[in-house]
């Protein structure tokens, strides 16, 4: 395992009781992707028995790649939607989902199909083997929000027929379900409303979805970095650490049964001043494109987390620069072997 992310897995481990996870079966779906691969780490780290659901899709297989001999570890090549199994699991993580705007946008169908299909059929296996489920959801539900920062009780924003709606509403209509099932038949499931989170592993493939990983990348190697937009549009940037650190909270904590949480930090920057810090810390010599803005491109994102902070008794404790920093030589390191 990389360096950066071993220490950073012992940090996430370090506040979480072993005793919670071990001699468990964990089923993460999406567990190749960048948050799912995290989880696989930090859930056999623990001693969990994992089993890492994967179509590959959007996944890498680079993520997992260092697991592969681990006895508490097992990786499955298949679709969420026609996954079918007869093994228990103590706690389902439901990661799977194109997550980012230029892939679900030229994958609108399949990403409806991971949120609608695909959580179906895994709220049925929760309740069928009597398991816990957490259910990754996102700051996307909220659209673009006429109140910030945003507190779970905002209803949304959202166009259901624009071009981020495959996405948006693929995850609200998720989220009625899993109520609908914790309702119906008591399924205990807890729903994680995530903000935008970065760090090692963040795939630098994409075009505006993937900011950060964009932004390093691009002052690597003194490439200009694009801006969509002015730059004046807001987000709240949470390190990868902390994250993972709250979804593994909110899945043990008995009281979330049945509750909607923000994840995320509620330190919220602009577009701009991400793209400069990244300049800065990365000590390149890029300049700043500007281009036309996304359509229902959201204005602001920023969490209201006062939820969090009470239920789990815990908040964010990695500042945007420390996981810059961190991120950045995760690239660094990566290019250079590659190169090797």
């Amino acid at each position: 395992m990389d360096p950066i992310i071993l220490e950073d897995v012992d940090r996430i481990t370090n506040g979480l009781e072993k005793a919670c996870f071990e001699g468990k079966s964990a089923l993460v779906t999406g567990g190749a992707g960048f948050i799912g691969s995290w989880l696989c780490d930090v859930l056999t780290s623990l001693d969990a028995q994992v089993v890492c659901l994967d179509d590959l899709s959007t996944g890498v297989q680079q993520n997992i790649g260092h697991l592969k001999g681990n006895p508490r570890f097992r990786f499955m090549k298949a679709d969420v939607c026609a996954f079918k199994t007869g093994e228990d699991f103590d706690y389902i993580l439901h990661m799977a989902s194109h997550a980012s705007p230029e892939e679900y946008q030229t994958q609108p169908i399949e990403t409806l199909r991971a949120n609608s299909i695909g959580s179906a059929n895994m709220a049925e296996l929760a309740r069928r083997k009597d398991a816990a489920i957490l259910f990754a959801s996102t700051s996307e539900i909220y659209g673009d929000a006429k109140v910030v920062p945003t507190p779970e009780t905002y209803r949304g924003n959202v166009s259901p027929i624009g071009p981020r709606s495959c996405y948006d509403e693929g995850k609200r209509f998720a989220e009625a379900l899993f109520m609908a099932y914790h309702r119906q038949y008591g399924l205990n499931v807890r729903i994680a409303r995530i903000f935008n989170s970065f760090g090692p592993r963040l795939r630098e493939d994409g075009l505006y979805g993937r900011a950060v990983s964009r932004f390093i990348t691009q002052a690597l190697t003194s490439r200009p970095i694009t801006i969509y937009g002015d730059g004046s549009q807001t987000r709240s940037f949470c390190y990868i650490t902390d994250t993972v650190t709250g979804l593994m909270l909110l899945m043990l904590n008995e009281k979330a049964k049945g509750e909607v949480v923000n994840i995320g930090n509620p330190e919220e920057k602009t577009i701009l001043q991400l793209a400069e810090k990244v300049k800065k810390l990365a000590r390149g010599k890029s300049r700043l494109t500007f281009h036309p803005l996304p359509e229902d491109d959201p204005k602001r994102r920023c969490p209201d987390t006062t939820k969090m902070e009470k239920l789990l008794a815990w908040k964010p404790k990695v500042s945007l620069e420390e996981g810059l920093e961190r991120t950045i030589s995760w690239f660094q390191r990566k290019n250079r072997d590659n190169l090797g």
